[in-house]
């Protein structure tokens, strides 16, 4: 189990060489249950199609960017480096790890062969809530919880723990060891030649 959850909380890709869309109220589901439900299964529609892997990547991507809080995400994971940055390393760093996790998390999920979801609950809570769920396969099952946050007429992930390990503190390691050997403008410069410049800033 520990190598198949390896796939859904890969994290190595700095150590190799080198908001949210808004829909009609009418078509929201009034609770963070529902909302999950509704992108998960339009994720498995997008998983079990036709398209090449590529376009199943960029689809999922678009889709998640949707439904993951990457601001939020970002600065969990640098916690007390993100003050560190300047405005200008801020603001090129948060469209990098945007990236990273909406095209980290759709290649994950395609690991998978055809995964079904669960759904086990929500708890609601002052400003948010959680919401279980499980993606199951032939061999093995994998709860993944999300804590979401309101959104104007929808719910954005600001966390996702998988078998209680999070994504967030995973790349807060990550980061740690990188900013301990590294500055913050060599980060930046490794992360755009990962992944080129999302945000289209010169």
């Amino acid at each position: 189990m520990v190598a198949r959850l390896r796939v859904i909380l890969m994290v190595c890709w700095v150590l190799a060489p080198a908001m949210p869309a808004t829909s009609q109220a009418s078509n929201v589901p009034a609770g963070p249950l529902d909302y999950t439900r509704s992108m998960l299964l339009q994720a498995s529609a997008i998983i079990g199609g036709n398209q090449t892997h590529d376009q199943k990547v960029a689809a999922l991507s678009v889709l998640f960017g949707k439904f993951l809080d990457t601001d939020a995400m970002a600065r969990d994971a640098l916690g007390q480096h993100w003050s560190g940055f300047t405005p200008a390393q801020q603001q090129q760093f948060l469209p990098l790890l945007r990236e990273l996790i909406e095209k980290a998390f759709a290649q994950d999920l395609l690991q998978f062969q055809n995964p079904e979801f669960e759904y086990a609950g929500q708890q609601l809570m002052q400003g948010g809530a959680i919401v279980d769920t499980k993606i199951v396969t032939p061999k093995d099952r994998f709860d993944v919880k999300y804590t979401l946050r309101p959104a104007a007429d929808n719910w954005v992930a600001t966390a996702i723990t998988v078998e209680g390990v999070s994504l967030t503190e995973n790349y807060g390691n990550q980061f740690n060891r990188v900013l301990s050997r590294m500055s913050v403008d060599d980060l930046l410069a490794l992360m755009k030649r990962k992944f080129g410049n999302p945000s289209g800033e010169s």
